[in-house]
């Protein structure tokens, strides 16, 4: 369980999770110096079965970005008011980041009770109450506590194990994600990171990918709660020994995760809120982008055509006002398109915060919606909508969304980037949807999706440009394969040609004959002076033996157009009565047939190698055909060249 702290300077964190765990959590020798705490300090405590990872984080103003880095995972905040100040500016801005990063539970610690008396200490726990209503903390436990003399910590273990009971369930069926917050190196061990485990598991000995750089690295080992382990699971404080890089060549705001599932992005899609005393955010204004342990700069565009009002929780209770797309309103939210000054990675469900460009302070956050966002357009007029099936929508209702934004076809690798679902979940859904009839699934390794009613828009155009072919050219058997899938187009890939081809052919309505495609019951009808031209050409090929005549002087001596008489001669080609022996030269293939007796006559005779000259004189032909017959009885395996010579087989 991840508990981070949360709450104005000196104010008692650091003092607090001191005397909880035992540790003091600052690790910086300045921080030791001034008594504040400037960047993430953690520490551990086991207490009723609950393994406790403490993330305490910076108070000052000043450090609100590296406390933004600690609150990555968090399950529970504990939030400090100090009963000698009470609620202060950072208090605030702390619980508007917990609020906006999606946290739904902790508890309150009243600080330093020592220092007032009863009356004081009430007075601020009333105000804390009236503070937090109607917030995620409303109902929460609120403890004085004193750290210097014990008061109220038994109380405040125990409130945090009964918090604990009722956090939900990690993201432990995902793939392995985390989010790096420091990197050091350990004499004798070499280069570790740490971080909150955000989703899946790690083991020692695995393969990981460091992004964005996209460098495969190895997992020595492991340790969580200060202890070494041979595996981690999501939602725990980890440190990883990285085998095959230096600590300096890592930074915070990286992300270790499983190799080859998460992709980097500079353009997302999101729900954006901004809060009530946030000024108004007008259109490709500049923020500060937090998410995990990143921290970046970006554009905030407003989609014209969406829609702003409150928060989706209470949505249903006023009415959402249209936006014009130039600006938003303190309080209301908003889906936007954020362009990000450095690459990330992020998957839907993510939860992120913007701070004002200057002066930096907190102004709203909100959910990724879509991590592999487009380039906005005038003609999209779907997108909000899309956006919000991705917001609210079921596991079913976001995939089949997905598919049909994908006119080119959804594949399993961008589903599990964009989603973060594992592959067997992604096609557990996908199957749910084919057999609806939403989908088709034109691939199964690799999976390809698309929506039905373009499949079967596909189906109808290769049936209609067969029929149309065959009416255009009544002497051909049937169109190229390659010629039939240039008419579906460009954006049609080629594993859903081949699924539609074979969905028809499954169904009888067309033929696939090697490369040709043709419908059931095609035959090739010739009138009378095209069959006499079919003759002809025969003939004229076979009466001449091994010394044929050229093509053109073959076709030129016909009465029909040269167009007529090429396609005559492709059915004598494809019927295999003429055969193509060289690009120039085609052969009758009786003339063919006469070269393996008379090779195999000369093997018995002469012996079994044969040469140029010799088999001219064999066949009685000139250089002209010898050499592109050779080479054709090569490729028939009747002989094999070796040297100048043949070796006949």
């Amino acid at each position: 369980m991840i508990v981070g702290t949360a709450g104005h300077i000196d104010h008692g964190k650091s003092t607090l999770i001191q005397a909880l765990t035992g540790t003091h959590p600052d690790r910086l020798e300045e921080e030791k110096r001034r008594g504040i705490t400037i960047d993430l300090g953690f520490a551990f405590l086991e207490e009723g079965g609950v393994h406790f990872g403490f993330v305490d984080v910076p108070g000052h103003e000043r450090f609100v970005k590296n406390m933004l880095a600690g609150t990555s995972g968090i399950d529970v905040v504990l939030l400090v008011i100090a009963a000698d100040e009470a609620i202060k500016p950072q208090t605030r801005e702390h619980f508007d980041i917990c609020r906006l990063l999606g946290v739904k539970r902790g508890v309150i610690a009243l600080t330093k009770t020592d220092l007032v008396d009863a009356d004081t200490t009430e007075l601020v726990r009333l105000e804390i109450e009236d503070f937090v209503r109607g917030s995620f903390l409303e109902g929460a436990p609120i403890l004085p506590v004193s750290a210097r003399t014990g008061e109220g910590l038994p109380e405040l273990k125990q409130a945090l194990l009964g918090t604990a009971q009722a956090v939900d369930d990690k993201q432990g069926g995902r793939y392995f994600r985390l989010s790096i917050d420091r990197s050091f190196a350990v004499k004798g061990f070499g280069t570790v990171v740490t971080g909150t485990l955000i989703s899946g598991h790690v083991s020692v000995g695995e393969e990981v990918e460091l992004l964005p750089e996209g460098k495969l690295l190895r997992v020595r080992g492991i340790q969580t709660g200060g202890k070494s382990v041979e595996r981690a699971d999501a939602g725990q404080r980890t440190a990883v020994n990285l085998a095959g890089i230096e600590h300096s060549a890592v930074q915070r705001g990286m992300v270790l995760a499983s190799p080859r599932r998460f992709v980097k992005t500079r353009r997302i899609d999101a729900r954006l809120e901004l809060l009530k005393d946030a000024l108004l955010l007008k259109n490709r204004a500049r923020v500060h982008f937090h998410a995990g342990t990143v921290e970046t700069l970006a554009e905030v565009v407003l989609h014209a055509d969406g829609k702003s009002g409150p928060p989706p929780a209470s949505a249903g209770k006023q009415k959402a006002a249209a936006t014009s797309g130039c600006e938003l309103k303190p309080g209301q939210s908003a889906v936007v398109q954020l362009r990000l000054a450095d690459e990330v990675v992020a998957v839907r469900g993510d939860r992120f915060i913007v701070r004002q460009f200057s002066p930096v302070i907190t102004i709203g956050g909100g959910v990724v919606l879509d991590p592999l966002a487009r380039r906005p357009s005038r003609k999209d007029s779907e997108r909000v909508k899309f956006l919000e099936i991705l917001e609210r929508g079921t596991a079913e209702e976001v995939l089949r969304a997905l598919v049909e934004r994908n006119i080119f076809g959804l594949g399993l690798e961008e589903i599990v980037s964009r989603m973060g679902w594992k592959e067997e979940d992604s096609k557990a859904t996908a199957e749910k949807l084919a057999k609806s009839g939403a989908i088709r699934m034109v691939g199964a390794e690799p999976l390809l999706l698309i929506t039905e009613a373009l499949f079967q828009d596909i189906l109808k155009k290769l049936l209609a440009r067969v029929e149309a072919f065959h009416k255009q050219n009544p002497l051909s058997l049937g169109i190229a394969k390659e010629e039939l899938r240039g008419t579906v187009g460009r954006r049609v890939r080629t594993e859903t040609f081949q699924a539609a081809l074979d969905e028809l052919v499954r169904q009888n309505k067309l033929l696939a004959q090697g490369e040709l495609v043709k419908k059931p019951g095609t035959e090739i009808t010739l009138t009378a002076e095209e069959a006499q031209a079919k003759q002809q050409i025969e003939q004229a090929f076979a009466k001449t033996g091994l010394a044929v005549p050229s093509v053109k002087e073959v076709l030129a001596q016909l009465a029909i157009e040269s167009r007529h008489a090429e396609k005559i001669l492709q059915i004598l080609l494809r019927e295999k009565r003429l055969v193509r022996v060289s690009a120039e030269l085609i052969f009758h293939s009786d003339a063919l047939e006469t070269l393996r007796p008379l090779l195999l006559g000369y093997k018995k005779a002469k012996g079994e190698r044969i040469g140029v000259p010799a088999f001219k004189e064999l066949t009685g032909i000139t250089r002209k055909y010898a050499i592109p017959l050779l080479e054709y009885l090569d490729r028939q395996r009747l002989t094999r060249r070796a040297g100048d010579e043949r070796v006949i087989l």
